[in-house]
């Protein structure tokens, strides 16, 4: 499938311009060539994602993530045009990484996959700065699609997710539901809480994030006092729900 193709009716692309975007890359030959980061924790995802990338002939990946962390780290190493993150990863969530990224890099569009089309997910990577949001189900079939609504300064929902939610209010902030996760907690906070969920003892996320086994402490009963969940169990599920993992 070409970047360059036609969109279908059934896809949902919305023209809502930016400005102060990056310049293109020109190869020798001179063609548009942008470059790609691309960040999910299965092989086989980030090799199919690749794969149509380059037989686009329109796009580099040059580098490939399997944690949030990492792709965060590369992202502000090789400032690539483009980062296609999943949303559910260890050690650093899509969301949170997509957040980062943003703030630091803006002019990096980002491209989130994800399992769930509920609200509550969409407004949380809209707010993160995310110019596209598609379901992985249907990744590989509406990728070029949303490549191009991004590349004419526009953004794109999977038609499932369009559904279920409002564009307009989701940029602004708003959600059904009351305040979102990121409201609530800290960055740091959310970081805590991820590893948690993933079974981390305090000693690990301790190491892991360079605090004092004392200062993790704390970070857990603000979490908990936060959310108004008592015991590790609950976060999890907690996290679940958010997407913040998928264990």
């Amino acid at each position: 499938m070409e970047c360059g193709s036609t969109l279908p009716a059934t896809h949902c692309f919305y023209g809502l311009g930016k400005q102060g975007r990056k310049k293109e890359k020109r190869t020798m030959a001179g063609p548009t060539v942008k470059t790609a980061l691309i960040a999910d924790d299965h092989r086989i995802m980030r090799e199919g994602l690749r794969s149509l990338l380059e037989k686009s002939g329109r796009f580099e990946c040059i580098a490939e993530a399997d944690d949030g962390y990492q792709a965060v780290k590369l992202a502000k190493e090789l400032h690539p045009d483009i980062v296609i993150m999943d949303i559910a990863m260890p050690n650093l969530n899509g969301i949170e990484a997509t957040r980062q990224i943003k703030t630091e890099l803006p002019e990096i569009e980002v491209i989130v996959l994800s399992m769930h089309a509920t609200r509550n997910y969409v407004a949380q990577v809209l707010q993160a700065g995310a110019s596209a949001y598609l379901l992985k189900d249907s990744a590989f079939e509406e990728l070029s699609t949303a490549l191009l609504a991004i590349s004419h300064g526009g953004m794109y929902l999977s038609p499932a997710i369009a559904k279920t939610a409002a564009i307009a209010s989701l940029k602004g902030g708003s959600s059904s539901g009351g305040g979102g996760l990121t409201e609530n907690l800290t960055k740091r906070e959310l970081q805590v809480l991820q590893l948690i969920a993933e079974g981390r003892s305090t000693k690990d996320i301790a190491a892991r994030l360079s605090l004092s086994v004392k200062t993790v402490e704390t970070h857990r009963k603000q979490i908990m006092d936060k959310l108004e969940i008592r015991s590790v169990a609950g976060l999890t599920k907690y996290c679940i729900r958010e997407g913040l993992t998928t264990l």
